[in-house]
């Protein structure tokens, strides 16, 4: 059963924008502990940050799926497309947090890795942005 601030706008954007903002300074703090040439610390600091994006964002996302969306694709069916495409976003970022994963273990912190953090930002951004209109705006 979703809890009330799934279901109040302001308190959903509240909870969009402190994750977000999370893992914003979370990838900024790694890519300066990168620039400052502290490698270690800063495949740590990846790790802490993958754990982030499973425990704040998809934890967030798995809640949304977990009744909240078929709760408001209920009250109005013409939602139904829109809950299939956000869904889908979250099938996303955990396809990108997965492959972060596999890519840390075999090659460590590269570019390539750097950039799926960034794509990440930018997925959750986007999805939040719609999520609040298609679902909030719309209903």
């Amino acid at each position: 059963m979703p809890g009330p601030s799934l279901r109040q706008l302001h308190a959903h954007h509240a909870i969009h924008q402190g994750g977000l903002s999370g893992a914003v300074a979370k990838t900024e703090e790694v890519e300066e502990l990168l620039e400052a040439r502290e490698f270690e610390v800063a495949r740590q600091a990846a790790d802490h940050l993958i754990e982030y994006w499973e425990t704040r964002i998809l934890s967030h996302a798995d809640a949304e799926e977990d009744g909240f969306y078929q709760e408001m694709a209920e009250k109005n069916p013409n939602l139904q497309d829109a809950v299939i495409l956000l869904t889908r976003d979250h099938e996303l970022l955990r396809i990108i947090v997965k492959d972060v994963k596999a890519r840390l273990a075999e090659e460590g912190l590269t570019p390539e890795v750097l950039q799926q953090f960034h794509a990440m930002l930018v997925v959750n951004a986007i999805h939040s942005r719609e999520e609040e209109r298609l679902l909030f705006e719309e209903a």
